[in-house]
């Protein structure tokens, strides 16, 4: 069994069923987005939720993109792929992460 290529392979899975559900719902998505859905009504109404909603389907789909990859290379390669596929996608979750929602919705504000 390998498991390097399950590890990445399962989740393929959540990455794009998000990544999807993004796309369909579009703006009323945002509401989803830990962080903007803890802003008042009032505030939500400031910031640009079409733009919040595709950035987070966009990397939705990237995930996807690098879980398919390490999925696939740990299934051709060697399953120890996994590895640098999951610090790639650390990488690219905690680029992300802000600790204060103003400072994380700061550029999706309507001016």
């Amino acid at each position: 069994m390998n498991i390097g290529f399950t590890m990445c392979a399962i989740l393929v899975i959540p990455f794009l069923i998000m990544g999807v559900l993004f796309a369909i719902f579009k703006e009323k998505a945002a509401v989803w987005i830990s962080g903007f859905n803890s802003i008042r009504k009032e505030e939500q109404d400031n910031y640009d939720k079409a733009a919040i909603s595709r950035d987070m389907r966009n990397q939705c789909f990237i995930w996807t993109a690098v879980m398919l990859a390490g999925a696939l290379l740990s299934l051709f390669l060697s399953p120890f792929l996994a590895i640098p596929t999951y610090i790639v996608w650390l990488v690219l979750f905690f680029r992300n992460v802000h600790l204060d929602y103003r400072k994380a919705f700061e550029k999706y504000l309507i001016k």
